[in-house]
């Protein structure tokens, strides 16, 4: 009986120890999207601050990832635009100032993709929304001795009127391109 005990422990402690816990880079994930203007071109935004954690668990091919946007950070190169994304008119970032992304299930293959089912949170409207992860890769960083890291790129759409966001609809495009490049530091 002891022995069993024993090979459980053992077995739990390896189960624990293949999930890696990361906290996102700051600096080095970068959510943008795109979105259609008025049909003559495609326009690209970005949001400079955003924090979130990951875990992944290489011994059951799932994890989950929590990503936090500063909605006010959103940037096209143009203040005066930027300022009308962080309007009423769309984000209303004075009283929904952040959005979300929260995983629900997480399936990595065996190639290093994945699928990250999971619910998208803007103005306060929680949505499912699908991303695709292209290449994980992970490693101790080369500039950074003793550091861990994993990165990847992730990519889905999402219609905004879903989220209560019908501004100029349909002139400016409703379905926007969400690609999340994402750098995390294992804890």
């Amino acid at each position: 009986m002891r022995k069993v005990c024993l090979a459980v422990a053992m077995m739990a402690s390896m189960s624990a120890q293949a999930a890696e816990n990361f906290t996102i880079d700051p600096f080095h994930t970068y959510p943008n999207f795109e979105i259609n203007h008025l049909g003559f071109s495609t326009m690209h935004g970005r949001f400079d601050k955003t924090e979130g954690k990951l875990n992944i668990d290489w011994a059951n091919n799932t994890g989950s990832v929590d990503i936090t946007i500063d909605a006010a950070s959103v940037s096209t190169g143009m203040k005066k635009r930027d300022d009308h994304l962080t309007s009423p008119d769309f984000l209303n970032a004075a009283e929904f100032p952040e959005i979300t992304y929260k995983s629900t299930k997480v399936t990595i293959n065996k190639d290093k993709t994945a699928k990250v089912e999971g619910n998208l949170t803007i103005m306060g409207v929680s949505k499912p929304v699908a991303l695709k992860v292209e290449s994980i890769n992970c490693g101790d960083h080369p500039m950074k001795k003793g550091t861990y890291v994993c990165g990847f790129d992730a990519e889905g759409k999402f219609k905004r009127s879903d989220f209560g966001v019908t501004y100029a609809l349909p002139a400016v495009g409703d379905e926007m391109k969400l690609h999340i490049e994402v750098e995390a530091v294992r804890n």
